[in-house]
């Protein structure tokens, strides 16, 4: 699919994928790449622009990440975003030292308003700033754009050449004209044309795998997860009744879900739709079994067994649809770069399951873009807006052992969460919300009797990008609403608790 694109590179910074998905929001299709991805990739896909991200290190140190430094002569607009912003300089001849003062959080920054960069932006303005180096001497050719009380070096900008360099974050809301920056870089600086829209994406991308799958069937493993029903839809309308969906259910899924995939894929779709009522088979290998990481790895490969004797049922296949998203590349890993976490997407394939090539409609997308396309595609708003559901399931937001028992009330404690949630109109407010059964058992009364029944932790956080989070201060009436109904509703719960923990130091999930 050719496209006009901008090229971010990773240098490991925190906020890469979001610069990503802000070039994105300004309708330009945007790519991030590894730091040493070769001249030669990055002259193939030819750029309008490339981006050089933050970084956790000091370019001067030994073993810092660096790029080719003929990638400043190619003729591509380039602006360097913190330690991107640094390494250019670097290596361009300009001096980085550690800075007298270091910089973080919200700062004044004063700026040359007749730079390209900064059209339409305020003289004086706030900006989100993270650096404990600075640029002593600019490189030859570069001009000082923008300083702050603290930083006599905050941009540069060698026009002439079209390269710019920020020491702050545009990409992150606390900058509050950082959009417009970047607004400026794509459009003033790269001159894109803005032609990335979703509708046009999603048409193109079912017209070529139309063209890619001809007559050959297809197979996908079908989680009822937003990801993997937004792929497998995609597929079905390009090749209709040629895919055929296995969905495990392993009986941790919330409440009603299983039945509600079932009806969205055999009523709305045109699919070979199998359901596998896998529960008992599950319950069995968890029994006893305490620890989250062995939860996990027991789920993981017993759903890989079920799902390879149903393909074997079926026969060769000529692809396996995957619903990997972006997020997923990337935080699984580019070759060098550290891997934050596997993802079952992207690792841990079935051994056995006749297939010659993987398919991954989504790869290029992230969550709300994938949303975006589900809407386009007609997928229920209610399956496409799903709250995000961990592989395991209830199985990690059950702490301690499994059984149906507990499976059962944590199910309907959760329900109870999500419906008084979307009836106070939160549920498009949140970043994510669900309920967990601890293993923490009070002492409680219940008309004349004294119980002793589990407690509730209920979860709900904001966030733009789940690598931090803060808790969601929820107006106390839909805490007490919740409360009340789940302690008078749920069979073997007697207490109910609010976590008001940020990541970090907690996660989103509890296990």
């Amino acid at each position: 699919m050719k496209r006009e694109m901008i090229v971010v590179l990773d240098f490991g910074g925190q906020y890469n994928q979001l610069i990503a998905r802000r070039v994105r929001e300004c309708n330009v299709y945007c790519e991030v790449l590894p730091h040493y991805t070769s001249l030669d990739k990055i002259k193939e896909l030819k750029p309008k622009g490339i981006i050089l991200t933050g970084g956790p290190a000091s370019v001067y140190e030994e073993d810092a990440l660096t790029c080719e430094p003929e990638l400043f002569s190619l003729g591509i607009p380039v602006l360097g975003i913190c330690y991107g912003f640094q390494l250019m300089n670097h290596l361009l001849g300009g001096k980085v030292t550690k800075a007298p003062v270091r910089e973080y959080g919200k700062t004044e920054v004063e700026i040359d308003v007749a730079s390209k960069l900064f059209k339409d932006v305020s003289k004086k303005t706030i900006c989100w700033m993270s650096h404990t180096d600075y640029i002593e001497e600019p490189a030859p050719g570069f001009s000082i754009i923008a300083k702050s009380e603290s930083c006599p070096v905050v941009a540069l900008e060698n026009a002439e050449k079209k390269l710019y360099g920020v020491q702050f974050h545009p990409e992150v809301s606390h900058t509050q004209e950082g959009m417009k920056m970047l607004n400026n870089f794509l459009y003033e600086i790269c001159h894109c044309s803005g032609d990335w829209k979703m509708s046009s994406y999603t048409e193109q991308m079912i017209t070529d795998l139309k063209a890619k799958i001809g007559d050959k069937k297809v197979l996908c493993a079908l989680s009822g997860g937003v990801d993997s029903s937004v792929a497998a839809v995609m597929i079905s309308k390009a090749v209709g009744k040629q895919l055929t969906c296995i969905f495990v259910d392993h009986g941790l899924l919330r409440k009603n879900e299983g039945d509600e995939v079932e009806e969205i894929f055999t009523k709305q779709f045109d699919v070979n739709f199998i359901r596998v009522n896998a529960q008992e088979r599950f319950y069995s290998k968890l029994a006893g079994v305490t620890d989250p990481e062995q939860k996990r790895k027991i789920i993981g490969e017993e759903f890989i067994r079920v799902f390879e004797e149903e393909a074997k049922k079926i026969g060769t296949v000529d692809y396996l649809v995957q619903g990997t998203i972006y997020p997923d590349v990337i935080e699984s890993g580019h070759g060098k770069s550290a891997v934050i976490k596997s993802h079952h997407n992207v690792g841990g394939l079935p051994d056995h399951v006749d297939f010659k090539e993987i398919i991954e409609p989504l790869r290029s997308l992230f969550k709300d873009e994938v949303r975006k396309v589900g809407l386009e595609l007609n997928i229920p708003e209610k399956l496409v807006f799903r709250q995000p559901f961990p592989g395991p399931g209830l199985a990690i937001r059950i702490i301690g052992d499994i059984t149906p028992e507990k499976i059962a009330t944590l199910q309907e404690a959760d329900y109870i969460y999500r419906e008084e949630i979307a009836k106070a109109g939160l549920d498009r407010e949140i970043g994510q919300y669900f309920a967990v059964l601890t293993n923490i058992r009070t002492v409680g009364v219940m008309g004349d009797e004294r119980t002793y029944d589990y407690t509730v932790a209920l979860r709900a956080v904001t966030t733009t990008d789940f690598m931090t989070a803060e808790f969601a201060q929820l107006p106390w009436e839909v805490l007490s609403k919740v409360s009340c109904r789940i302690v008078n509703e749920v069979k073997h719960v007697n207490r109910v608790c609010y976590d008001i923990t940020g990541k970090p130091p907690a996660t989103i999930e509890w296990e």
